[in-house]
């Protein structure tokens, strides 16, 4: 039996070696991702990004949302990668931490970046307590290569390791995945990108990706549940739920792309504020001029990836899914609906059966992030509340796939740090003209409700007492 030290040794990937940063190329552009060495790689803070981003020869980096890019040795003219398939423990967002699946230690796994007409050999070891393969979606290759467990190849059993080695004869954007036993091992997070520039340099500036996922981390747990077909608890950008995932940073006038896969359970309407974006490619590569598409909202579908490119415009622009379960985080499903309803009559006496118990939703959900915000609401032990994050201008009540764009005039070229929250000019910015609401005189039609005499306007009053 090979041991994993004798193995690396194999490779050439000694201690001397690793001491040394001999797995990437000495002028490695993916620096700036993660800095990983190869036997325990670790992504770079995502918050803390170095001030500029050196380009690599022919291409602009990828940077992938909250992961890295990982290193490769070239080897006689092959770039050889090495994937380890294995356990990770992995947090979603503060205050909820899950045992995943992934490789290299990140779910999902680190990105991997090549060019048109590259030779790559990739290793593939198996960490996990059951047999994997790894499927390369979407790449042209020998049908050996595919990945395709029983079909293509036998499956790679624990302690084994596995290579793959072919031509790249395409570009595009494209994604690695488990062809063994994909429910469970895909649920659980396994996962990456595989991005294939082109020979010809593409006039892009800046080069986001990320994938697209559901877990289903039911209440007080810490494993997801591969069982789950569609009431998912959490919602994702590259395994991060808002306000956890990264900002995309850009300079006015920048042509950025974002690059987009799902390999979640549902198709996702992704939908950019500020700008019309162009849908310029995918998994067959960039398309022709005369095929761009010009959208404020693309369906990515399950298994299908999607480039978007815009000019930068100044702003903080909401960049998310808009199917609107998909922005919040973890809620009940199939309860009572309480719209309307005061349950102020009857929240006594069921607190006396569940102390801590909070009526809520009579006025919406609003409640819930207030709720929160104030101390009043302790939910369940590792799991993240419907709504969150805190905005210039108060909640902004939200969760799941939702980011922001961040664009800045002077912003440096190659600068990925968070500039803050946009001041917007006074005369471009809305503001309250008026607290009365009878205000003005507008048109309306049909049957109007108006609210009770003496009704609360304050959505927390009806819990006034109770700890805030």
């Amino acid at each position: 039996m090979i041991s994993r030290r004798n193995l690396l040794s194999r490779l050439g990937w000694g201690s001397a070696a690793l001491a040394a940063g001999g797995l990437a190329q000495a002028a490695d552009p993916h620096a700036q991702h993660g800095g990983a060495k190869p036997a325990a790689p670790e992504p770079a803070a995502p918050t803390s990004p170095p001030a500029a981003a050196p380009r690599a020869s022919g291409y602009t980096p990828v940077r992938t949302l909250n992961g890295w890019t990982l290193p490769y040795k070239l080897v006689d003219g092959v770039k050889e990668f090495h994937l380890v398939a294995e356990e990770v423990e992995h947090e979603f967002a503060p205050g909820s931490v899950a045992k995943c699946w992934g490789y290299n230690g990140t779910t999902p796994g680190p990105t991997i970046e090549a060019m048109e007409g590259d030779r790559v050999r990739i290793y593939v070891s198996n960490r996990l307590g059951e047999a994997t393969t790894v499927h390369w979606h979407g790449i042209l290759l020998p049908s050996g290569m595919d990945g395709v467990g029983g079909v293509s190849q036998p499956q790679i059993q624990p302690g084994e390791t596995f290579v793959y080695e072919f031509t790249l004869r395409q570009h595009g954007s494209h994604m690695y995945h488990p062809h063994a036993d994909e429910m469970t091992q895909m649920a659980m997070g396994m996962m990456g990108l595989f991005i294939i520039h082109p020979r010809q340099r593409e006039a892009i500036d800046r080069d986001y990706a990320f994938i697209l996922h559901n877990w289903a981390l039911h209440p007080g747990t810490s494993t997801p549940d591969p069982s789950v077909m569609q009431n998912f608890d959490l919602w994702t950008f590259n395994s991060k739920t808002f306000p956890a995932i990264d900002t995309l940073v850009a300079r006015t006038g920048e042509r950025v792309r974002i690059r987009v896969g799902n390999l979640s359970m549902w198709n996702h309407p992704i939908h950019l504020h500020g700008v019309q974006f162009e849908v310029t490619g995918g998994d067959g590569g960039r398309w022709r001029r005369e095929q761009w598409r010009r959208e404020v909202t693309e369906i990515v579908g399950v298994g299908q990836m999607r480039d978007l490119e815009f000019i930068a415009v100044p702003g903080d622009w909401a960049f998310h899914c808009h199917m609107s379960h998909h922005t919040m985080g973890p809620m009940g499903h199939e309860i009572p609906n309480l719209l309307g309803v005061d349950q102020r009559g009857v929240e006594d006496e069921i607190r006396q059966l569940l102390p801590g118990y909070m009526a809520m939703g009579k006025n919406g959900m609003s409640e819930h992030s207030g709720h929160l915000a104030m101390g009043m609401l302790p939910g369940p032990d590792n799991t993240l509340p419907m709504m969150s994050g805190e905005g210039p201008h108060g909640p902004v009540e939200m969760g799941g796939m939702f980011t922001l764009v961040k664009v800045r005039d002077d912003l440096a070229p190659g600068d990925y740090r968070d500039p803050g929250w946009y001041a917007a000019p006074e005369r471009e910015q809305a503001r309250c003209v008026s607290n009365d609401p009878e205000f003005g005189a507008p048109v309306r039609r049909g049957k109007t409700i108006s609210a009770a005499p003496g009704a609360a306007v304050d959505p927390h009053a009806a819990h006034r007492g109770h700890g805030g």
